[in-house]
């Protein structure tokens, strides 16, 4: 294992997967001579060539369109958009060519695209730089939806996704780029500064889509998470007293609905925890399985924990993240219903 950041694992795998296969581009704004602005394609372009790695221009709408373009005729595309805030231009064209290329071409035409982005807050982005729209995705029938949590995973899940062949969107947490935290807000991490990073196997290795991770077993209650909000849950459940079952979705779409279920019969209480606005966010979607498949195992109402339905603030960053206070008194009420 070697120890790495999630931004060196993403390039790590970016090297990987075009050393395997000279297919295998990379492009979108500032990616190529620059590296990217949180430096997660840097030294790709030296390595492979500005044909490989190469910057575009300021459109999100061309960048999509480009990479539906080449991924159709036998290419795989990687492409980064800047910031998730940026690509509402471009729902054009994953929704209606990359989603349903394969449907409306009755298989004549794939679409394996890798769309990747910085997600989420934590690093005072503001409005415009700190959106989780993870929940526009899981709504769109063809794609696929992923959010690491760890290094390990971003890796993994992005090879796995660059070999898929249908179009895939990766958001990764921003504030976890370089390293993880301990679930607590009091201090922020910065995008620029090194934290403590974690293990990475080497070399070629994928973490299949669709498959959840449980991180902390438990018999009381089931915490549903996934992304930044992993390190909040972890800590939540450190000190609440609870013995919570902690699983990282990984996955969104498509969700790996087995493992939920199994651990919410097995607990009979399930809180859902997402960074992402309350309405009509994922977790909502999230409550519905669990709530079809096990209501009979239910000792409790389900409840969510996410952010404020509130367009995202900037002073106002470390409160609106739900914290590990807002977590633990969830779950005490879980156990008290």
């Amino acid at each position: 294992m070697t120890q790495m950041t999630m931004i060196e694992a993403i390039r790590d795998a970016h090297d990987v997967a075009m050393a395997r296969d000279e297919r295998v581009v990379v492009f979108g704004e500032d990616v190529g001579y620059f590296g990217g602005v949180f430096r997660c394609t840097a030294g790709l372009q030296a390595k492979y060539g500005r044909t490989r790695c190469f910057d575009t221009p300021i459109s999100e709408l061309g960048i999509v369109g480009a990479g539906v373009g080449m991924a159709s005729y036998g290419l795989r595309p990687v492409i980064e958009i800047q910031f998730a805030d940026y690509v509402y231009p471009a729902i054009d064209q994953i929704v209606s060519e990359a989603a349903r290329l394969r449907y409306r071409s009755a298989g004549d035409f794939t679409c394996p695209l890798v769309i990747r982005m910085p997600t989420g807050g934590g690093i005072f982005g503001g409005q415009t730089h700190s959106q989780s729209p993870e929940a526009y995705f899981t709504h769109v029938a063809g794609l696929k939806t992923v959010m690491p949590s760890n290094p390990q995973d971003a890796k993994g899940l992005l090879l796995a996704a660059i070999e898929d062949p249908d179009p895939v969107i990766i958001l990764e947490p921003k504030r976890l780029y370089n390293g993880p935290f301990d679930g607590h807000h009091d201090k922020p991490i910065v995008p620029w500064k090194k934290h403590p990073q974690g293990d990475v196997d080497p070399g070629y290795y994928t973490v299949p889509l669709g498959k959840a991770a449980i991180r902390r077993t438990g018999s009381e209650v089931t915490i549903l998470s996934y992304g930044t909000m992993m390190y909040v849950a972890e800590a939540a459940a450190a000190e609440c007293g609870v013995d919570a079952e902690i699983i990282d979705l990984r996955t969104l779409l498509p969700l790996d609905l087995d493992t939920i279920v199994e651990s919410v019969k097995k607990t009979g209480r399930c809180l859902i925890l997402h960074e992402a606005t309350k309405t009509s966010g994922y977790g909502a979607e999230l409550m519905a399985q669990v709530q079809e498949a096990c209501f009979y195992h239910l000792e409790s109402q389900i409840i969510r924990v996410t952010g404020w339905d509130t367009p995202y603030p900037h002073a106002q960053e470390w409160d609106y993240f739900p914290s590990p206070a807002r977590v633990i008194a969830a779950l005490h009420q879980l156990m008290e219903d």
